[in-house]
């Protein structure tokens, strides 16, 4: 859980993900359209992917990807995500 946590700290935006997700390609395009570049680690294509889908499950995500972090703090999910972004907090967020 380290890992992770030090992975979500190493950016502004972070998205763990798969490059399979079309949920996870949503969110990142989401993020695009507020002008932001997320940093996103594919974990199907990272040697040590498992291990951090894992602790990304031990963190709370389920489903495991997308998960967000966003100024060093876990936000979350898609529907996290998709929520704050409804009630006009997601933008605010990056602001942070």
């Amino acid at each position: 859980m380290d890992m992770v946590m030090k992975l979500g700290a190493a950016s502004p935006v972070v998205i763990f993900t798969k490059s399979s997700c079309c949920i996870s390609h949503s969110i990142t395009t989401l993020f695009c359209s507020f002008g932001i570049n997320p940093t996103i680690y594919e974990l199907d294509k990272l040697s040590n992917g498992k291990q951090i889908e894992k602790a990304l499950i031990e963190l709370g995500c389920q489903p495991s990807v997308p998960a967000i972090f966003i100024g060093n703090e876990f936000v979350g999910g898609a529907n996290e995500i998709m929520s704050l972004n409804v009630r006009g907090q997601l933008k605010q967020l990056f602001k942070g």
